[in-house]
């Protein structure tokens, strides 16, 4: 691409391309490689030091574009001026920063909100963090993230929405509408640009290691890492984040194929491509480029048109370009991708934070919607002889664990709100919920596992009590970026800590705080009952008690699967069958397709979750059994429906989830592959009918053809409806001619 693109990032013909272009004509070739530079206030989110001191002097020469990781209105205006009033074009600036999962008001990490099954507390959670931080200064968030990964020893997958691309979907294009509003048009003063991240194929690092290698192919690039970003370009994402890892042998920040044709050719996109923390020059240990001159040429040759953090663009640039490496088309559509970013968000006619409505802390209506996003997102995995909910007449309950009165329940990539106002603790959370029973409170074992001095302190604490709530799980520092474990199990000796508890014989239910699957340990046969709580953020502990004490009930389900060890990695739902399948549980044969030592099928699968009462589907139906492919190809839709009903004795939430089976293709197709879902709530002994429409994008596949195939085949289709707290699966057929 080596002339601007006059589109926005649905390919319409954007408002202001008569200025971007009049800009162009008047900037110079160091205004323009300034406009592609992105530098950092703190290196907080990155390896090395911070470039605050090279800001002020780039912005008033107008020689940057964007600064990263500073916020507050006054900071920002401060430096706003600079480049508005003090250089020559007066060009903004744009304030990135990594608004991940809330800004002032912490909510749940990502991967707790995709097991909510309801996209609606992503896109309140972004719309909350955007009005807070765009008060602060900030226009740009570093969300969504919608890596699709299987990989829980990742620590990134605690930003994931895990492990199906169809919820990773939903999730993201909520999201984006939370952060900007609908459509592609004119960002609001109280919104804030969105960027999908990380293109492409992050989520499949060898070996869940951080910034490792991916190599995949071509139809699985296209059917499992590719349909979040192309959902996320038709929903108006301003700006797409290049990966860390290389897309089999081509690191992501110069390849041609994935950023270039595929994603601003074949799908329009006309926003930011920005790359990683210093993604750029990583190239040269990469051992793709030479040089950091080869570096800048690469990258922005296969369409980085930003480069967050190094400086390859801005020292090598003007090289290139005398040299013919670099095209003067190129390097001008680069700059008019981030010129129409800042248009796109008013920049232009207002580029100042209002400082005297500056938001400066978690509002009421803010704390309401955390707590009820981390309870939403809550999933209990067992709950044997109605262990929950808790009665509210307990009159003593002892709560221990290492995160039993902590305030690291923020999670990775917290914001700076983790930091302003702590969380509410389980305990405190408890203690306001029952304000009538005592609470006995004992760590036991420290978050790592390593002092187990307090051991014999919470079994004491369980003894004396009528029941004990014990909180175990991971520290924020295990997961997120640069956390990536060998083997996630609970730290240390915390397994010792819950199997004393559960050796009491008194009633216990145990609580996992955690940023991943976690390999549960046999403990998991002693307790009665075991609910996630994820990292739950800023109203946990209100949270908590709203689930443990049935005034929530917990409908959420896995969005990724719990594996049985740490060597069963990866077992996501969608694999293919192979020739020689298991099922699930102790297989005699042994030329099957399983471990010699261990059950087959992960501990708890994708989609899995229990609740406070009990549901029962009906018969699913189709508006029609059979149809031609090129019907759908060309527009046609399948209605398929179920009736689903409260069986139980009081009210609460259900996720009904539909599957698709292509049984023979050819191309091997997964066993299953979810295409639609759907929460919904229903009171005791009460019914509803829930109905999904179905294309041709549902029934097809993509190839391996390098150019992209698209195919829909002729052939039966078996269509699987489940929930989460039912196993067994009803279906129906569907012949496509």
């Amino acid at each position: 691409m080596d002339r601007p693109v006059p589109n926005d990032a649905m390919g319409h013909a954007a408002p202001y391309e008569s200025e971007i272009r009049e800009l162009l004509a008047r900037m110079t070739l160091d205004e323009k490689l300034g406009q592609l530079q992105q530098l950092a206030w703190t290196a907080d989110t990155g390896p090395g030091h911070d470039q605050a001191h090279l800001v002020g002097r780039a912005a008033r020469a107008g020689r940057l574009g964007s600064v990263l990781n500073l916020h507050g209105a006054r900071a920002t205006n401060d430096l706003q001026r600079m480049a508005v009033e003090e250089s020559r074009l007066g060009i903004p600036l744009v304030f990135g920063m990594d608004v991940v999962h809330g800004f002032w008001t912490t909510f749940p990490i990502s991967l707790a909100q995709a097991a909510s099954f309801d996209p609606d507390i992503a896109e309140q959670e972004a719309r909350i963090s955007a009005e807070e931080a765009r008060s602060a200064g900030v226009h740009w968030a570093f969300s969504p993230m919608m890596d699709v990964t299987a990989e829980p020893r990742w620590g990134r997958i605690s930003e994931s929405c895990g492990e199906d691309p169809c919820l990773t979907a939903a999730f993201a294009t909520a999201k984006i509408r939370g952060y900007q509003g609908n459509g592609a048009g004119r960002i609001a003063r109280d919104r804030m640009a969105a960027c999908a991240k990380h293109f492409v194929g992050y989520g499949a690092v060898e070996g869940g290691r951080e910034y490792n290698t991916v190599d995949v192919s071509e139809s699985r690039l296209r059917n499992l890492h590719l349909p979040p970003f192309r959902a996320a370009v038709e929903a108006g994402v301003a700006t797409v984040m290049a990966a860390f890892n290389t897309v089999s042998g081509v690191p992501a920040h110069a390849n041609a194929r994935t950023l270039t044709d595929v994603l601003k050719r074949d799908w329009g996109f006309g926003g930011v491509v920005v790359s990683d923390w210093t993604g750029v020059a990583e190239l040269v240990p990469h051992g793709f480029a030479a040089d950091p001159a080869h570096a800048a040429r690469l990258a922005l040759g296969a369409g980085v048109d930003m480069e967050m953090v190094s400086t390859c663009f801005a020292d090598h640039g003007a090289g290139l370009l005398a040299d013919g490496r670099l095209t003067a088309g190129r390097l001008d559509d680069a700059v008019a991708r981030v010129l129409r970013l800042k248009f796109r968000l008013g920049l232009f006619d207002n580029p100042y934070a209002d400082e005297r409505t500056e938001i400066t802390a978690p509002s009421a209506h803010a704390r309401r919607a955390a707590r009820a996003a981390a309870a939403r997102s809550m999933v209990l995995l067992k709950n044997e002889s109605g262990a929950l909910p808790l009665p509210r007449d307990a009159a003593s309950i002892a709560v221990v664990g290492p995160f039993a009165e902590s305030t690291d329940l923020n999670g990775a990539w917290a914001g700076p709100g983790a930091d302003a106002f702590p969380a509410v603790t389980m305990a405190d959370g408890i203690r306001q919920a029952v304000p009538g029973a005592k609470i006995r409170c004992a760590k036991g074992v420290d978050p790592e596992g390593k002092d187990t001095s307090g051991i014999a302190a919470a079994v004491a604490a369980a003894e004396v009590s009528d029941v004990t709530v014990v909180v175990v799980g991971e520290p924020a520092a295990l997961s997120g970026e640069g956390g990536s474990r060998s083997a996630i199990g609970l730290p240390g000796e915390q397994d010792r800590l819950v199997a004393a508890i559960a050796g009491t014989g008194r009633p216990c239910v145990v609580v996992l705080t955690c940023g991943r699957p976690l390999a549960l340990g046999d403990w998991l046969d002693a307790v009665p009952a075991v609910l996630v709580a994820w990292h739950p953020g800023l109203e946990a502990g209100h949270a908590l008690a709203d689930v443990l004490f049935g005034a929530v009930d917990p409908g959420a389900r896995l969005p990724v699967s719990f594996p049985r060890t740490t060597g069963q990695i990866p077992i996501a739902y969608n694999h293919e069958n192979t020739g020689r399948p298991c099922g699930p549980g102790p297989q005699p044969p042994r030329y099957g397709s399983r471990y010699l030592d261990l059950d087959h099928g992960p501990r708890f699968p994708f989609g899995h979750g229990l609740g406070y009462t009990t549901f029962e589907l009906g018969r699913p139906t189709v508006d029609t059994t059979a149809l031609t492919a090129q019907a759908l190809l060309e527009g046609a839709t399948v209605t398929a429906s179920v009736t689903v009903t409260n069986t139980g004795a009081r009210a609460g939430d259900e996720v009904v989830q539909l599957y698709i089976r292509d049984p023979v293709a050819s191309l091997v197709q997964p066993v299953r592959r979810l295409r639609a879902f759907r929460r919904i709530h229903l009171p005791a002994g009460r019914s509803t009918t829930v109905t999904f429409t179905l294309g041709a994008e549902d029934f097809g596949f993509w190839t391996n053809c390098p150019e992209g195939e698209f195919l829909v085949e002729p052939g039966d289709i078996h269509l699987h409806l489940s929930i989460g707290s039912h196993p067994t699966a009803t279906g129906c057929a569907l012949t496509i001619k």
